[in-house]
């Protein structure tokens, strides 16, 4: 069964046959997606998704009312918490996100609507033959990035953006070799 370049490894390999490219719409999974998205800035994938289970606790489930409601004493134990990415602003970023997470709720009725909207609620099947073809970013990832700062979010360079967009299968980048590309 061929798969994509970099599903070669776990747990890359079971998140990649289980998880990444499906389309997603519940908000507390993007919420999840947009936290780890962030945390993988300047670090490989694989290393994120080794402190998945760390992220969850230490981020009360992804709950986002939760995460908008963490202290400065809540950062503190944050920073000592070796099971997640200990780095000061890129946990200050999950907060900060989850407060204006709520807004966007607030106002499109769900992060869903808002985000999906940038695809017309429809995935874009791209047609990539190897990893090397796949872009860091893309015109639509530029205009997402671009809202999500304007609206006050941080950590949402156009290329997080665009590899939140192929996690939460916005875009379908399998490359056509893949088994799940046409899927």
């Amino acid at each position: 069964m061929k798969r994509c370049q970099w599903a070669t490894v776990e747990p890359n390999i079971t998140y990649h046959d289980k998880e990444w490219g499906r389309p997603q719409h519940d908000d507390q999974k993007l919420f999840e997606f947009l936290i780890l998205e962030g945390a993988q800035a300047g670090l490989s994938w694989v290393t994120i998704l080794k402190r998945r289970d760390g992220y969850k606790k230490a981020f009360s489930d992804f709950d986002v009312i939760k995460v908008s409601k963490y202290s400065q004493k809540r950062i503190s134990k944050l920073l000592q918490d070796e099971t997640i990415i200990r780095n000061k602003l890129k946990i200050n970023s999950a907060i900060n996100n989850a407060k204006q997470f709520l807004k966007i709720q607030e106002e499109f009725g769900s992060f869903d609507k808002y985000l999906w909207g940038f695809v017309n609620n429809k995935p874009i099947k791209n047609k990539f033959k190897k990893l090397s073809d796949l872009p860091a970013s893309t015109e639509i990832s530029k205009k997402l990035s671009i809202d999500l700062k304007k609206r006050g979010f941080t950590f949402v360079g156009p290329t997080i953006c665009y590899a939140l967009m192929q996690a939460i299968g916005m875009v379908n980048d399998h490359t056509s070799e893949c088994f799940l590309h046409g899927k």
